[in-house]
């Protein structure tokens, strides 16, 4: 497995590849330069996301657990940019209790390619985030892109 760091405004991030696919998005990203098309790929498309530049990642990626775990985090790589859902409303969606849809967003391996932050409490109350900063960090994301009336 390879990873590289790529400086962000929301902090150093690792992109880890194994067999020609991301599979993890670390928050302490290792030295490193990116010696493959994907990492460089994923450390270009990362810096124009931070730039506002990318609204959508479009890079491969294979999530290693459950049909449950896949199922979730490809419904949140499909919550738009600038857009959010709840967990109910996933929960809704994909036949699961909205807990059970909390804990497989808790376990998303790649955040931000895979946008979990878009993903909020009833009501849209900004709870948990398992990413450097906690919900602080969610909050600049969602920032970022303009979401939840945030773009104070």
């Amino acid at each position: 497995m390879e990873q590289i760091a790529i400086e962000t405004r929301f902090g150093r991030l690792g992109v880890v590849e194994e067999d020609e696919a991301i599979i993890r998005l670390t928050w302490d990203g290792a030295e490193g330069d990116p010696d493959s098309p994907l990492q460089r790929e994923a450390a270009a498309q990362l810096r124009a996301y931070d730039q506002g530049r990318l609204q959508r990642f479009d890079l491969p990626y294979r999530i290693k657990g459950s049909e449950f775990q896949r199922r979730v985090c490809d419904a949140m790589f499909a919550i738009p940019f600038g857009d959010t859902r709840t967990y109910g409303e996933l929960a809704k969606e994909l036949g699961y209790s909205a807990q059970a849809v909390g804990k497989g967003c808790g376990g998303n391996p790649i955040p931000i390619i895979i946008p979990c932050h878009r993903v909020l409490g009833s009501g849209g109350k900004m709870v948990g985030f398992s990413g450097h900063g906690g919900v602080e960090t969610k909050v600049s994301l969602l920032r970022h892109e303009g979401a939840a009336g945030l773009l104070i």
